[in-house]
Formats: structure tokens, sequence, C-alpha cells
């Protein structure tokens, strides 16, 4: 290899180094101002002047909101990853299995809700929202399914368990014990496992 073609290769390296930073520049602009002011008030303005970029670079690197989002989410996910519901499948015992799902659950709730509640605020009014929320809910369908696994009730006992294991392991159920009564997590835990149990001993009237 020539020195010239050293050379090329060297600033195209270089180059590609300074965009990727500038990407994960705007990337993370973006995850402060969905966590602070919510994702409806963030603006691409917004997310340039906090970069410290232009308006086209923030363009140049994400054509849309919705490739923003996907960023933003991928980003912010690596950083507080979720407990791996997988996991929970190793407890055969239901019960504990929920017990434990629920722990792990609120308390990464806990740290995560300033950020959840600002995107699940606002989710309904930004469209470029909507992929993420889609993946939200298919997460919440697994993890219910792996809570629901074992369990001894079968037809419509088993339908409101279903019902109530989902409601149980949500972020809104969690915001509203913990976030809007007050309740330390463990009460809270304590309070959801007993509704499901008693989902399945329900009779309707």
């Amino acid at each position: 290899m020539t020195t010239e073609s050293k050379t090329r290769t060297y600033r195209k390296r270089a180059r590609a180094e300074h965009e990727e930073r500038t990407r994960q520049r705007i990337t993370e602009a973006a995850v402060k101002l969905h966590g602070s002011v919510g994702p409806a008030r963030t603006t691409i303005s917004g997310i340039a002047e906090e970069a410290g970029v232009q308006r086209a670079t923030v363009y140049r690197h994400f054509p849309d909101e919705e490739a923003i989002f996907q960023a933003c989410t991928a980003h912010w996910a690596s950083l507080n990853p979720p407990p791996d519901h997988t996991a929970w499948a190793d407890i055969r015992d239901p019960s504990e299995r929920l017990r434990a799902a629920l722990t792990e659950v609120y308390d990464w709730y806990g740290w995560a809700e300033p950020m959840l509640s600002r995107t699940t605020r606002d989710a309904p009014v930004v469209p470029a929202m909507q992929p993420t929320v889609a993946l939200i809910a298919q997460l919440g369908v697994a993890r219910r399914d792996v809570l629901l696994k074992g369990r001894p009730e079968r037809g419509s006992a088993r339908q409101r368990v279903a019902a109530a294991i989902a409601h149980a392991i949500s972020f809104p159920a969690y915001r509203s014990l913990v976030v809007e009564q007050g309740l330390p997590e463990a009460e809270a835990v304590a309070l959801m496992t007993a509704m499901v149990e008693s989902a399945g001993r329900a009779r309707p009237r």
C-alpha cells in the first residue's frame, strides 16, 4: 500500500469514527430530553442544541422521528436492561415465580420510573413511538405467558388469572400503587400476588 493509499484509508477511518461519535451524541441528547421533558416536547431543534450540532446533522443521521426513537430505545435499554423474563421459567412453583418476577420488575420500575412515566404519558400523541409501544406490548405478553405456565387454573379461572398477571406485571399497576398511592414496593408485590391468587378462586355473581 502506497503512502497516499494509507492516507486515504486513515482519513476514511477518521471520518467514520467522527460520524459515529456524532450519531452517538445525538442519540444521547434525545434520550436525555425524552427522560426530562418527554418525547412529545422533544424537538429536532432541541436535540440538535443539546448535542451541539445543526438540525441538518440530526436529519442526516436520523431521517425521521421513528429512526430517532428506535435508536433511543436501543441505547436506553442497553444502559438500563429490563429483567430477563426467560430466567423466571427456572422457578418451578408458579406462586414463587410470580413473587420473584414482580419483585424484580418492580425494582427495575423503581429506578426506570422517570423515563417510563414520560414515555408512557406521551405515547398516545407521538405516532413515531408506536413501534416501540408494540414491542413493549409483546414483552408484556411474553412475561405473562412465562408466569402463567404451570398454574392449575383452567377455563374462565385461567382467563382471569392471565388478566390479573398481565395487570400486575405492567408499569401502570406499579405506578398506581407505588408512585401515586405510596405503597412500598414489597407491599405492592404482596398485594398483586394476592390479587392473582384470588383471581383463580373468584366466582362471578
